[in-house]
């Protein structure tokens, strides 16, 4: 919190100071008192903070300072998108800005090697969900303009297989974004259902699909998530050695009209909702340009906004 006193520090006088009358300066005293009383108390009320009580919903993580090389605030500083941008793709209004990230992520301290986190809510008191988009199949020109004009974070699940076909990788690097907004994470080589599979096998589908990712994008993504949401114990080991910090599943889908729940009827803080890229012909006729905007304008409708993912996991 910055002090309530504003305006330039005054400087050194020079020459004697003249001699004022006692009451004066006992007057002088006594505002310099009440002042820095008044200061003490609003800097102890910064720094003060209460916790949730039994039972209750869990509390917000801190909000976060960030520096100019953290993603947090390199996005802050990011041009927010204007009406006319929303307005041309069939919204009426921007989604809110998402509130300050948390000061530390559900991942931090976790030692190398071990096993992932399994997040399927993001625990937050604030009114924001995290997009996915899984797969990789639709590679539709207009969802690029879509992202850009709208500025919108989202987190790409990508199969090796998938992606590679028509445009390839060249289509999802366009998505990424200023400053590499939207991360590009693993979905495995060849979109097998784990479960099924030795250890072994998969860990070549796991370890193998890091390995791509690190030699397109300098580095392996620290979250993963399984086709079709299964996994077991040897998953969670295969991902662990390979990098893996954090398997992500999902509370609400997206559906071409509206989105499906996993509890309840609607939204909840923290949810991550489950998009795939999808075309007319899985869509039946709807493109996913439509179908994200509905999707948008369901979420806002509930009174929520969009939040990047990353920035909490």
């Amino acid at each position: 919190m910055s002090s309530p006193i504003s305006g330039p520090v005054p400087g050194p006088m020079s020459g004697p100071m003249p001699a004022r009358p006692a009451s004066t300066r006992l007057i002088s005293t006594r505002a310099a008192a009440v002042t820095s009383l008044l200061l003490a108390l609003l800097l102890s009320g910064c720094s003060g903070s209460s916790g949730a009580g039994k039972g209750s919903a869990p509390a917000s993580p801190a909000p976060r300072t960030g520096t100019a090389a953290s993603p947090s605030a390199s996005s802050a500083h990011e041009s927010a998108p204007d009406a006319a941008a929303y307005r041309r793709w069939g919204l009426d209004k921007p989604l809110a800005a998402p509130p300050a990230p948390p000061s530390a992520k559900l991942t931090d301290g976790l030692k190398p090697g071990a096993a992932p986190k399994v997040i399927r809510r993001v625990p937050t008191n604030d009114k924001v969900v995290f997009l996915t988009f899984d797969d990789g199949a639709e590679k539709d020109p207009e969802f690029v303009k879509m992202a850009k004009d709208l500025k919108l974070p989202f987190t790409m699940f990508l199969t090796d297989d998938i992606a590679r076909a028509g445009t390839g990788y060249g289509y999802f690097e366009q998505l990424r974004g200023e400053g590499n907004r939207n991360s590009i994470s693993n979905h495995t080589l060849s979109h097998p259902n784990l479960r099924t599979l030795s250890a072994d096998a998969q860990r070549r589908e796991i370890c193998g699909q890091q390995d791509v990712l690190e030699k397109r994008y300098g580095g392996k993504p620290p979250l993963f998530r399984p086709p079709y949401g299964n996994y077991n114990d040897a998953t969670l080991a295969a991902a662990g050695g390979c990098g893996v910090k954090a398997l992500l599943l999902w509370e609400a889908t997206m559906q071409i009209n509206d989105m499906r729940y996993a509890e309840g009827d609607k939204l909840r803080p923290g949810d991550i909702v489950l998009a795939h890229f999808r075309g007319p012909s899985e869509l039946k006729g709807t493109t996913m340009t439509k179908m994200v905007a509905n999707m948008l304008r369901s979420i806002e409708r509930q009174g929520f906004t969009v939040a990047r993912l990353e920035d909490y996991v």
